[in-house]
């Protein structure tokens, strides 16, 4: 059975992973006949935001393996760990928390850094061939990663984000949310989801189209 590593980055879409998008990242993967494998940083989230009222809560600390593990159903294993699994792709959900916890994109746009961890373990998967996925905001840590590398990267249509992907190497095509962007050679898909205000059914084709492609290229 194939093992694929969904790499979450807390629990919520104004701090952490969007839970839709894993959620239906996690039932993608087990519905194809693979095995999805939880991981997360072992750090403290950027900040916490009230999700009823969308306000930050200056007092609160959250742990993003804590949080991501209410994703997980507690079947999470910290990222440093990564190399004593045995996983054949890697799949990056979106959510503010790629933007914000994994990397700093949210506040340095095109000059953003990546968490090393993170940066170490999608460099690792993509030298080894081994398929990468991206989903929603995700592609922007692709583009900063592996701008080099001239990959074909989406967010849907959002110019601002799009123009910050092509500064740091990559090129945008704009996507619809139910389709995603394929780097057949490269092994590199992306897709929109919550890029736009879209259904939750129209976010999971453009998913679960992601999951296929990616397995595909295993």
């Amino acid at each position: 059975m194939k093992k694929i590593a969904i790499l979450l980055s807390g629990c919520g879409f104004l701090d952490g992973s969007e839970i839709h998008e894993a959620v239906l990242t996690l039932l993608a993967i087990d519905r194809a006949g693979a095995e999805a494998v939880c991981l997360a940083p072992d750090i403290t989230q950027h900040h916490v935001i009230n999700h009823y009222n969308s306000e930050v809560m200056p007092e609160e600390s959250r742990n993003l393996l804590v949080e991501s593990a209410r994703i997980a159903r507690s079947h999470i294993t910290d990222l440093k760990k990564i190399d004593t699994l045995a996983l054949d792709a890697m799949i990056l959900p979106g959510g503010y928390g790629a933007a914000k916890n994994l990397s700093n994109y949210a506040f340095k746009g095109a000059d953003c850094n990546v968490n090393p961890d993170v940066a170490a373990a999608v460099q690792s998967f993509y030298k080894a061939g081994k398929p990468l996925g991206f989903i929603c905001i995700a592609p922007v840590i692709a583009a900063k990663i592996l701008g080099c590398e001239q990959l074909d990267l989406t967010i849907g249509n959002d110019s601002l984000t799009a123009a910050d992907i092509e500064a740091m190497g990559a090129r945008h095509i704009d996507c619809p949310v139910w389709d995603t962007v394929l780097n057949g050679e490269k092994k590199v898909v992306t897709t929109p989801a919550y890029m736009f205000d879209a259904p939750i059914s129209e976010v999971a084709k453009g998913i679960e189209k992601l999951v296929t492609e990616l397995l595909s290229l295993i």
